[in-house]
């Protein structure tokens, strides 16, 4: 049960429905069933369907494609983290003899390793995955289609071989290895390799008639990790809910943050991509998340971590529901209609005096910059006017500070002191920040020239 500030409002509510009752009618799925989450909490749902008395709910399964390849990325970056491989690691360590070896984890994670995008023929979606026992059968004759690391060029197969490299690192299946750490971890009982009633089946939707076909739905065998699994919409949001804020028992905070920052350039329809993780712009609104599609389905999961709302929409046809664009609708809908309440103002718990001093005006040449002193004891700089470089700060053991974001993301801050202690400058990557502009006597590189300001 949810709390009355929990619920959505009615007026809300039904322009929900309205959305997916228009996206089904008009995209002629057999059925579409959809569900929002807010801050952590599924607070509503909804379907529609062509067969009376049988609507699908949030506890329906569907197959959600390539959402699965999120799955695959967490238990990659879950061995990053405990030490047992590096990003920048060579497939070739872990896999040797595929043929693509000199291809990186972080570059299949992010699809940046100029691999094909799909295996060679038959169709892998519509056939079973015994038709490619090996990983040669999957990869082909000519694996690679442009250069490695340079440019982003989606690759179903480079999930396979992190499913493998998964499987080879933990010792066990690709199967087992989700179900144990993920699934199970985080409550997903309906979310599986192989469909658990109650499951939708998948159609096909002729295009020119109203009339449906029967797909097959194939085990793919090693293709498993690009897009095996089916799930709910009530699974997707606790999925959506871990991937906005962490979980211990899963993956650090820190390490999904990792996830959802562009790692790759923008791809063919001008999204961006992090490590298993889609990246969108919609309607000024930064969207992150997965879709997926496999014959007689289409999903989408979306989350907008400003708004703190996220949305799945689930199809059983293979073509025609926007899915993409009715979950990023959804989410739309709610943050307009219910802005989310920003956290009350509270002081800081202490003063530190040291860091007190360093907030205020600093000038990089004639630059005006804040620097202001956040909750978490970080510090943030940003400029006084105009666009500019901004970016947060996290403290270092060794009294520097660590560039969180924006364009002085990885870069160091240093406080310079002189000799009696007081401080001098800020360091920023060699940038030096001083309280006036071109400050006399300051460590301004280049020098002041001694005469100062003066008149036309």
């Amino acid at each position: 049960m949810t709390s009355p500030l929990e619920e959505l409002l009615p007026t809300t509510q039904r322009a929900l429905l309205h959305r997916i009752a228009t996206a089904q009618a008009e995209g002629r799925a057999p059925s579409f069933v959809a569900a929002v989450q807010r801050d952590g909490r599924m607070v509503w749902t909804g379907s529609r369907t062509c067969v009376d008395g049988h609507g699908p709910d949030a506890d329906t399964q569907y197959r959600i494609g390539s959402i699965t390849k999120t799955f695959t990325a967490v238990l990659v970056l879950r061995l990053r983290d405990e030490g047992l491989l590096d990003l920048d690691d060579l497939l070739e360590k872990y896999l040797p003899g595929t043929g693509v070896g000199e291809v990186t984890v972080a570059q299949l994670l992010c699809h940046t390793a100029g691999l094909a995008a799909e295996t060679p023929a038959p169709w892998w979606e519509r056939t079973p995955g015994d038709l490619r026992p090996d990983l040669a059968d999957v990869l082909g004759e000519q694996p690679l289609v442009h250069p490695v690391g340079r440019i982003h060029h989606y690759s179903n197969p480079g999930y396979t071989l992190l499913g493998r490299l998964v499987e080879e690192v933990r010792g066990v299946s690709w199967v087992e290895a989700l179900q144990r750490e993920i699934l199970d971890p985080l409550g997903m009982d309906r979310t599986s390799a192989q469909p658990m009633a109650p499951h939708a089946g998948g159609w096909a939707v002729h295009p020119w008639a109203d009339v449906l076909l029967p797909e097959p739905a194939e085990d793919l065998g090693l293709m498993a990790p690009a897009g095996q699994l089916w799930s709910t919409a009530a699974d997707l949001c606790r999925f959506a809910a871990f991937l906005a804020e962490g979980d211990e028992k899963v993956l650090s905070a820190g390490s999904v943050r990792e996830m959802r920052t562009p790692a790759a350039p923008p791809g063919e329809l001008g999204s961006g991509y992090g490590l298993g993780m889609q990246i969108v712009d919609s309607d000024g609104r930064t969207l992150v998340g997965h879709g997926g599609s496999l014959p007689g389905f289409v999903a989408c999961l979306w989350m907008s971590l400003e708004d703190g709302v996220a949305a799945v929409a689930l199809a059983n046809a293979t073509s025609g529901p926007l899915t993409a664009t009715v979950a990023a609708e959804l989410i739309r809908i709610v943050a307009e209609a219910e802005p989310r309440f920003p956290e009350p103002w509270r002081p800081l718990p202490e003063v530190d005096k040291e860091l007190l001093k360093l907030t205020g005006p600093w000038f990089w040449g004639t630059y005006a910059y804040a620097l202001t002193l956040t909750g978490d004891r970080g510090l943030e700089l940003q400029p006084l006017r105009g666009p500019g470089r901004r970016s947060r700060f996290a403290a270092q053991p060794d009294g520097t500070w660590t560039g969180l974001d924006g364009y002085y993301a990885g870069e160091t801050l240093r406080v310079v002191r002189r000799g009696d202690g007081s401080v001098s400058h800020l360091d920023l990557g060699s940038f030096v920040f001083t309280r006036e502009p071109y400050e006399s006597g300051a460590a301004v590189p280049g020098g002041v020239d001694p005469e100062g300001w003066r008149g036309l």
